[in-house]
């Protein structure tokens, strides 16, 4: 982004700790409930090259406490994903030549527009324009539902700005491809990137890094300073945007399911490194670690007896921290 786009807010970012959450409580669920109040999440990504991104972040969103799981796939890995995840639906998706999911496939998933609470788009797809032209093409048909959008995915944002809820989780490297600037200026800068990104693209914005920036459209931003630097390993970001749509999928607002998804994740990675050294822990067993964390640090509020989907349209949380 060029200067005179960066906005130079002299606000500084409210702290995020764990403690916070306590204060900023998670839609509950009733003992009594079913899955369907618990939402349903859309995982679309993957690839022939890549295709253990989607798994890893249909992982993670039935770990944040999703009901329901659907991945839509590129056909010649949808096999073999719906073996490593029997717990969901599996939807093999046409292919064009580069291996990248066809955009003339995003009117297969319309039938599942009014039924699903999140979608994460972006795990592990190929082909830079192609996702884009998909995900544009995907997006009118789930104006209901919180999209989070992960790796090639958040370059729709470009020359855009959203009319739905969207959760984008760029670390700084991406955030410096998709505005045109170095990655030396995001890294100076985190919090005005993070905040000018939200207010263009009219977008939730958590951007990554030794300490995480939370943003949303004209609104409140946050500081997360607990990170480990075991987090920075392929597949760690996909986790992240599984939690954060498992969480949406529940009924939490957009802000509120980005603030706890960064804080889980950061936690999962602080409990195996200590257990298993700073390190060398995998990105696949961050997931296992959510349900304890929450449990831990959850004191839910009543749930909207509306369900997960209207619940999670909102930006904020109606709460503050």
């Amino acid at each position: 982004m060029s200067d005179d786009k960066v906005s130079r807010s002299t606000n500084r970012p409210r702290p995020l700790t764990a403690s916070h959450l306590a204060r900023w409580p998670l839609p509950a669920t009733a003992s009594e409930a079913d899955k369907e109040l618990r939402g349903h999440v859309l995982v679309v990504g993957g690839s022939a090259e890549i295709p253990g991104a989607a798994l890893l972040a249909a992982t993670a969103a039935l770990r944040a406490g999703a009901g329901k799981l659907t991945m839509a796939v590129p056909r010649c890995v949808a096999q073999g994903l719906a073996l490593a995840m029997p717990e969901a639906r599996v939807i093999g998706l046409g292919e064009v030549r580069s291996g990248a999911i066809s955009p003339s496939e995003a009117g297969r998933l319309a039938s599942l527009g009014d039924e699903v609470s999140a979608v994460v788009i972006g795990p592990g797809m190929v082909g830079e324009a192609q996702t884009v032209q998909f995900v544009r093409e995907l997006l009118p048909h789930f104006q209901n539902s919180v999209i989070v959008l992960d790796a090639y995915a958040m370059s729709a944002a470009q020359g855009m700005r959203f009319a739905q809820p969207i959760a984008m989780t760029p670390h700084c490297g991406e955030m410096a491809h998709l505005t045109g600037d170095s990655k030396e200026q995001v890294v100076a800068n985190p919090l005005e990137f993070a905040r000018s990104a939200a207010n263009l693209w009219g977008a939730c914005i958590a951007l990554k890094g030794a300490d995480t920036y939370l943003a949303e459209p004209r609104g409140a931003a946050y500081r997360y300073k607990g990170g480990t630097p075991g987090l920075a390993i392929s597949g760690s970001g996909d986790t992240l945007a599984g939690i954060i749509a498992g969480l949406a999928a529940r009924g939490t607002p957009t802000l509120q399911a980005c603030a706890w998804g960064v804080v889980l994740h950061a936690l999962a990675g602080r409990t195996l490194a200590r257990r298993q050294g700073p390190l060398g822990f995998l990105a696949r067993e961050l997931a296992d670690q959510i349900p304890r964390l929450l449990a831990a640090h959850s004191c839910p509020r009543p749930h909207s007896a509306n369900g997960g989907t209207r619940a999670a349209r909102s930006y904020g949380s109606g709460r503050d921290v």
